[in-house]
């Protein structure tokens, strides 16, 4: 069998095509796709896979870059909400056009209506139409929310003192980019899972709860400062501008309205459990 990944030199595209290629049996090929090839040169260098030319916005490129590969893992795009749709569509076209059998596709949990951030969750759930309809297998898994940047931030809390945001008590389904890329991997490979949608998460904790992970994991004294969405939704449009702003502000709206607390579907997509936070933090104690 032949895989490709695409976006393979952002975080998410990088981590599955690592673990595909990790797990790959030795008949299989793994390919990357990436708008600029010269930015995923280091997993050449790392993996000596071939990685091919592919951007979002054009069908043609992604006509050739498929050519001979049998299932795709479609990283979604980055872009505004009203432009991923149709970049999404070059692909889903381009995959059909080529002869592709499968397509997985990274989608999102989240709210349709109400948030900042529902534009981007609608225009997904209409990608995983596009996908549904394209008569080709399939297999969707609905990502939550990574729990990586948190940790990054690290240094930020720390000069804060406290974790701030409009969450509340709302519980949120984190997960990783390495538990994802396993998930993806074996929906990528393993037929069973065709025509099913996953939701992707571990076990939903608070943002209080974060925060004591986080003291345990790194020997601070933070707290969790709730604000209201106005407040947040300002302070985030303050340091990432407006459109990031409004999507940030709009998941932790979406925590507190318990959009990202749902049952999750990891241990039927990846075959075990996801990672307990507990043992997630301890590795980075």
């Amino acid at each position: 069998m032949n895989y490709a990944v695409t976006a393979c030199n952002g975080q998410l595209g990088s981590t599955i095509l690592r673990e595909v290629f990790k797990q790959k049996s030795a008949d299989d090929e793994v390919i990357g796709i990436a708008r600029s090839p010269l930015k995923a040169q280091f997993l050449v260098d790392e993996l000596g896979v071939e990685v091919r030319k592919g951007d979002y916005d054009s069908q043609l490129e992604f006509e050739k870059a498929l050519v001979g590969i049998d299932a795709v893992l479609l990283v979604s795009s980055m872009a505004e909400p009203e432009d991923r749709l149709d970049q999404h569509r070059h692909v889903i076209a381009a995959a059909k056009k080529a002869g592709v059998k499968k397509i997985v596709y990274t989608s999102i949990q989240g709210m349709e209506e109400g948030t900042g951030f529902s534009p981007v969750v609608k225009s997904n759930r209409k990608t995983e139409e596009d996908i549904k309809e394209s008569g080709l297998d399939y297999v969707i898994g609905r990502n939550g929310i990574y729990i990586e940047p948190d940790v990054e931030y690290i240094d930020t809390y720390v000069k804060m003192g406290h974790i701030k945001n409009c969450a509340g008590d709302g519980k949120c389904g984190y997960t990783t980019r390495k538990e994802l890329a396993y998930a993806y991997y074996k929906m990528l490979t393993e037929d069973k899972h065709n025509g099913q949608t996953y939701n992707l998460n571990g076990e939903a904790i608070t943002q209080m709860e974060l925060a004591t992970y986080l003291n345990e994991a790194f020997d601070t004294r933070l707290d969790y400062k709730p604000i209201s969405f106005e407040a947040f939704k300002k302070m985030s449009q303050d340091s990432l501008g407006n459109f990031l702003g409004e999507i940030v502000s709009g998941i932790y709206q979406g925590i507190a309205l318990g959009a990202e607390n749902n049952p999750s579907d990891f241990k039927k997509a990846a075959g075990r459990p996801h990672i307990s936070w507990d043992e997630y933090f301890s590795n980075l104690c």
